[in-house]
């Protein structure tokens, strides 16, 4: 009983450890191509806007990335997109008739998400401004397609906890 006691400790102690949040840095490679969807306001009709927008884009964005395997082959397919998304931006607005569609290098503030730290500076980007752009913003990273992989439905992925499968095999 005593040794069952001290191997869950253990285990305990072990995923305690793994689990503290530990200061990880940017983790975008340096020729990564970035979205940025900048709200009108942060009222709840401007953000609603804003994610209206970004879910058609993700969409679009993603289909038109997917075979991609190269930067200057990604930011030659996003110039030649740029009319497309500009009317997707236009076609799904509902708060305001002004936004602005830039693609080139352009400001992005200190982040930190999922306990990653993205400094701030200026990057290769496509940005969209809606209105006065003077609400919070969405982003992500369209090249290599780190979240447009989130948007995309997939049942292949299973998620898994490797100190719950150590218990359930000690305790069997």
């Amino acid at each position: 009983m005593i040794k069952k006691i001290m191997v869950i400790l253990l285990i305990l102690a072990i995923y305690i450890m793994i689990g503290q949040k530990t200061e990880q840095y940017d983790l975008i490679p340096k020729d990564a191509i970035r979205v940025r969807v900048i709200a009108n306001s942060n009222s709840n009709e401007d953000q609603e806007e804003k994610y209206t927008i970004t879910e058609k884009l993700e969409t679009y964005l993603y289909d038109a990335l997917k075979d991609v395997d190269n930067v200057k082959l990604a930011k030659q397919t996003i110039s030649d997109e740029l009319p497309n998304i500009e009317k997707i931006v236009s076609s799904n607005l509902t708060q305001n008739d002004k936004f602005n569609v830039n693609f080139g290098m352009n400001y992005f503030p200190k982040k930190e998400y999922k306990s990653i730290n993205y400094d701030e500076g200026y990057y290769e980007s496509l940005v969209i401004t809606l209105g006065e752009g003077l609400g919070d913003n969405w982003w992500c990273v369209l090249f290599p397609p780190l979240c447009l992989l989130e948007g995309t439905e997939s049942t292949d992925v299973e998620y898994r906890s490797l100190v719950k499968e150590i218990v359930d095999k000690f305790f069997e």
